[in-house]
């Protein structure tokens, strides 16, 4: 820890260098879990290095893809669980890195806070740390900034981007789908990290509002971290030819399917065959949210919808399912200008 570098000016401010320091050290060990044969510096430099492995790729490509968690984390600062939206953090980055094919390589992080606790930051790295274990990618840097007077001193933000890699020949060609491709879903773990400005209108969270025993449950539950599919859909592509992947975030199926499914074609989704989570049903009834406004908001019970063809669609849910993934084909692709349809 750097014992020269101190301001009481500037402590008197409300910024505190020396927390700063000791939330480094703290997260040190999360960051340890993360490192991959490519890192090459350690927490604390200018900028993170990685050198990739680019052994029997043609024509490398990076991808790279940014989010945060958005007002989801007025759950963790009213549940005081901070550990967990880290994991939401990278899988809003990962998965869309993974749409285009892409491993990811490494991730950084941007946390804005109003004031430094640091073991509360190094608990929020702590889940930065597990979403990257889970996605084989590596954490090599990120910012800490301390904002008194922007943020309140118990809040904070997080946000971060990740960087992936593809052999250009492999990145996922969605003109080459056809009518018949089978569309395959991957179920989500809950609500994910959207549609959280809705859910707490909803269920009264925020404000006033704290957790009761009546609706701590509820709100735990709102709480699960989003899935990350990087492994299972990287085994995926391995042995099946994938046509195209959508990461079903804000706007839902009507927003994210159509933006893998080319002009004069349609993603036809069949609701029955949909696994509804429960908790999306409790959202419908308690807020009278109309069906299509539903899809159109959440997952609703699926985190990805993959497209692949018809006759290897059996061979695709296998692989999904030694990976982990309990799959299930939610539709088909035919002839149509609306690119998806729920029905």
């Amino acid at each position: 820890m750097n014992q020269q570098s101190r301001s009481d000016a500037y402590a008197a401010a409300g910024v505190d260098i020396t927390a700063g320091y000791k939330a480094v050290e703290l997260m040190k060990a999360h960051v340890a879990r993360t490192v991959t044969p490519g890192v090459c510096s350690d927490v604390g430099g200018f900028g993170g290095l990685f050198a990739p492995d680019m052994a029997g790729m043609k024509q490398p490509v990076l991808v790279s893809g940014t989010d945060g968690v958005g007002t989801k984390l007025k759950l963790a600062f009213l549940l005081d669980t901070h550990n967990t939206v880290g994991i939401d953090c990278v899988a809003m980055c990962v998965n869309d890195v993974i749409c285009c094919g892409a491993r990811p390589l490494f991730f950084l992080d941007y946390i804005a806070c109003g004031k430094n606790v640091p073991e509360k930051i190094a608990a929020i790295v702590s889940g930065v740390a597990d979403g990257c274990v889970q996605s084989g990618a590596a954490l090599i840097g990120g910012e800490t900034a301390e904002m008194p007077g922007f943020y309140p001193e118990d809040e904070y933000d997080l946000a971060g981007f990740a960087v992936g890699i593809v052999d250009k020949e492999k990145i996922l060609d969605p003109t080459t789908m056809q009518a018949g491709d089978a569309v395959i879903a991957l179920p989500s773990s809950g609500v994910h990290s959207n549609g959280f400005s809705l859910v707490r209108k909803v269920f009264g969270i925020g404000g006033d509002a704290r957790p009761t025993p009546e609706n701590k449950a509820l709100w735990q539950t709102l709480l699960t971290p989003t899935k990350i599919y990087v492994k299972p859909v990287l085994a995926l592509l391995e042995q099946v030819n994938v046509r195209a992947i959508s990461h079903i975030t804000g706007g839902g199926f009507y927003e994210n399917i159509p933006r893998s499914v080319p002009n004069g074609l349609c993603a036809k989704i069949n609701q029955s065959s949909l696994r509804i989570l429960p908790v999306f049903e409790q959202i419908e009834k308690a807020g009278g949210i109309d069906r299509r406004t539903m899809f159109n908001t959440f997952n609703m019970g699926v985190g990805m919808a993959v497209t692949v063809p018809a006759d290897q669609a059996d061979r695709a849910l296998r692989v999904l399912k030694q990976a982990g993934e309990d799959a299930y084909i939610m539709g088909e692709i035919v002839p149509g200008e609306e690119k998806v349809t729920v029905c």
